[in-house]
């Protein structure tokens, strides 16, 4: 009961003269939201406390409207590195504080929501350390000719490439790639249901996570998930598939080398490519 009612005290907002004036806040010089405290208090005991449950999810809600996730750096097709940029994010702790001010009776009715940078994950220098050693590479062919499978290969390898696996971390091929849908640009294209050839949306990526499968394998990678078709395909030799579905199996591998690992695709003129490249301080943790 002691640790509770302590708890209750530091959200506790004193009796005074309330004001009627709503707090309006602004972004860029434009009011994105107005609260009234009767929005955020709890009446308990003819006192008024903070309904922290309340004010923490429309935190979450201004953050989710307004921030920017940061972008990683990468390496183009001329092999030059790319400079990431920084995003932001809303500065809770801030703006909490800016609240119960506003809560205890001051009259600040006006502030713009505080925001704090989020740096990339991947900057250049980080980018221009691990391109150094290749560690492992596959390549496999498709026929250019099929243009929806063509499609659908392309913008998986787009979606893995540049991506960076850091050390102990685990790659996750349909948490990478995302959903193939039609909103993403993927076409309907032949897939294995079963032992029997059909057609879906997405059909085709499988050839991608294929070949990234035996990059990997080549880099001595740690497999964690990897499943064959039901039926031999004919872009990798018997038993070295590795089939993706978003419902279904997943292909996941873990990096246990002590240097954060990238991972570079392509596909051009019906060829797919994985290189994998890490550091020269790459050993095995």
């Amino acid at each position: 009961m002691t640790s509770m009612f302590l708890s209750l005290l530091l959200f506790f907002i004193p009796p005074q003269e309330q004001t009627t004036d709503d707090l309006s806040l602004t972004y860029e010089g434009e009011t994105i939201a107005t609260v009234s405290k009767t929005d955020f208090t709890i009446p308990l005991l003819d006192e008024t406390f903070v309904d922290q449950h309340r004010l923490k999810a429309f935190m979450d809600e201004l953050n989710h409207k307004l921030a920017q996730p940061p972008v990683n750096a990468t390496i183009n097709k001329d092999g030059n590195i790319v400079q990431g940029k920084p995003g932001f994010k809303v500065d809770q702790a801030q703006l909490s504080e800016t609240f119960y001010n506003y809560f205890y009776g001051h009259r600040s009715v006006k502030t713009t929501v505080p925001t704090r940078p989020v740096y990339p994950k991947v900057d250049a220098e980080l980018l221009a350390d691990i391109r150094t050693k290749q560690i492992g590479d596959y390549q496999t062919y498709f026929k250019k000719s099929k243009r929806a499978r063509t499609n659908n290969i392309s913008l998986a390898t787009e979606a893995i490439n540049n991506h960076v696996v850091f050390p102990q971390e685990t790659f996750s091929f349909n948490q990478v790639v995302g959903k193939r849908s039609k909103e993403k640009g993927y076409m309907r294209a032949p897939v294995i249901v079963k032992g029997e050839l059909s057609e879906d949306i997405g059909g085709g990526i499988c050839q991608v996570s294929s070949t990234l499968y035996n990059a990997v394998d080549d880099a001595g990678l740690q497999i964690v998930e990897r499943y064959s078709h039901s039926r031999e395909v004919p872009y990798v030799p018997e038993g070295r598939d590795a089939t993706v579905s978003w419902y279904g199996p997943d292909f996941t591998f873990k990096n246990k080398y002590n240097q954060p690992i990238l991972i570079r695709a392509k596909s051009v003129n019906g060829k797919m490519i994985v290189q994998l490249y890490s550091s020269d301080r790459l050993r095995r943790s």
